[in-house]
């Protein structure tokens, strides 16, 4: 896992540096910075994802591919992929609400 912080979105909540802050620290005026160039090992994905999450502000962003558990059709050649477009009709086959 990667991290990156927007600083410039921070607004000085602090749940970073209270979850992980081996990977977080504040400044004097309770900003948060990035400690380390971001780089997460899995022992200490849990925390991290904690700080991530728990950002009233959304200033960290997970970095590279998203790991997505939703399977997403396979198409062949002769297909039109706008039949596997996810419309109202079909929200439920597809598992997301309004």
């Amino acid at each position: 896992m990667r991290i990156r912080l927007d600083r410039t979105v921070c607004d000085g909540f602090g749940f970073c540096a209270k979850h992980a802050p081996g990977y977080f620290s504040l400044d004097d005026w309770g900003y948060a910075s990035l400690i380390g160039d971001g780089v997460v090992p899995d022992q200490d994905h849990d925390p991290v994802m904690r700080a991530l999450l728990d950002c009233p502000v959304h200033a960290i962003t997970e970095i590279g591919e998203p790991k997505s558990s939703v399977r997403r059709p396979e198409l062949r050649d002769d297909e039109d992929p706008a039949a596997h477009l996810k419309t109202e009709d079909n929200e439920a086959e597809w598992g997301f609400t309004r």
